[in-house]
């Protein structure tokens, strides 16, 4: 795949913090699980950084214990640098919901029992000024085969996880799952797709009090009790 305008750089942390992406898999252990969260794509800050899903670096040191060495990608954004665990900046989507998780469940050990978290497409885009650019900013003729790979990549994912909640974290995230549900599971009642306020500070209603809002969202739903 290639990508134009407005997209000038495009990281791969699968490839690059490839060390702390297996130690994540290693953790989160074996199938099935019973809940799979989806969130988009990597935060310039977190999983761009260490490898993990919403991979801010203190939660990802500290409540995961995963530390491996990061490399770096072919080529660099002079304004993105990839600085590992080393990065100072924190992820703030990742720092509230790890945050959740850790509150909620104490360890890693007992969230990964039951839970899964992913994201839907690995890549992390940037324009020119360096600033992110999510999947769905991207040109329709550049974003259907890109579409078409994650959904791919997203239905293994369920094949092997057996999970029997969906829940996207944010609008975008909750869409591809419906889709995925429709276009290859059409026939399958063994799971529900449900959404979740997304943890970005660029949310008032997030910033208002994401924790609270989420796990009254997941128990109305009964996914936790």
């Amino acid at each position: 795949m290639s990508f134009g305008p407005p997209v000038v750089e495009v990281y791969n942390p699968l490839d690059y913090a490839a060390l702390p992406h297996k130690k994540y898999l290693d953790l989160a252990g074996s199938a099935p699980r019973e809940v799979l969260f989806l969130g988009m794509n990597p935060g310039p800050y977190g999983m761009a950084q260490t490898g993990v899903p919403f991979g801010e670096v203190a939660g990802v040191r500290d409540f995961l214990g995963i530390e491996e060495a990061v490399g770096r990608p072919r080529r660099e954004h002079p304004k993105r640098p990839i600085q590992g665990f080393a990065c100072q900046r924190s992820e703030v989507s990742g720092r509230r919901l790890w945050g959740l998780f850790k509150e909620r469940f104490g360890s890693p050990r007992a969230f990964f029992m039951d839970h899964y978290v992913a994201n839907y497409c690995p890549l992390v885009f940037m324009d020119e000024g360096g600033a992110n650019l999510t999947p769905d900013k991207l040109p329709k003729e550049e974003a259907l085969p890109l579409f078409e790979a994650c959904d791919r990549a997203l239905s293994d994912t369920i094949s092997l996880l057996k999970p029997r909640w969906l829940i996207g974290i944010g609008g975008f995230a909750f869409k591809r799952l419906e889709l995925v549900q429709k276009k290859f599971f059409p026939d399958n009642s063994g799971f529900s797709v449900a959404q979740i306020l997304h943890p970005s500070p660029a949310s008032p209603k997030a910033n208002a009090g994401w924790d609270r809002e989420v796990v009254e969202t997941l128990t109305q739903l009964g996914v936790w009790e």
